[in-house]
């Protein structure tokens, strides 16, 4: 019985503290606040561009399943080197982290936006893998 009165009353404190440290992005002031805001965006937009990949991956034939595989894996090289050079010109200083981080969301968004009107092709159209 203790035992479980012990876990309840963690498992409450631990719910109360993480709605403390919750972030609130448009009164975000401070560097540790904006990075966090930004590593969120880019939580969500790499949420966002896996669910678009998956779902037209899944439309694909196995030839072409391989091939987006391949695409996918070039283009995330691409977005990691290409937003590192982007972000260079801060590199070491206290907004380094909260610049990659974005040029990876928008990278990261904009593909998201390519997949989906790949996956949205019209039966027939040529210039579309489906």
């Amino acid at each position: 019985m203790k035992a479980t009165l012990r876990l309840t009353l963690l498992l409450a404190l631990c719910g109360a503290s993480a709605g403390a440290f919750a972030l609130d992005c448009d009164k975000a002031v401070t560097q540790a606040e904006m990075n966090g805001c930004v590593a969120q965006d880019l939580n969500q937009a790499d949420a966002e561009l896996n669910q678009t990949y998956i779902g037209y991956r899944a439309k694909l034939r196995t030839a072409q399943q391989n091939q987006i595989r391949d695409v996918q894996l070039a283009w995330m090289k691409y977005r990691d080197l290409s937003c590192r050079f982007e972000s260079a010109g801060v590199a070491g200083g206290s907004a380094s982290g909260m610049a990659l981080q974005t040029c990876l969301a928008d990278k990261t968004r904009q593909r998201t936006r390519e997949l989906k009107a790949l996956a949205g092709c019209p039966e027939g159209d040529l210039s579309c893998p489906r």
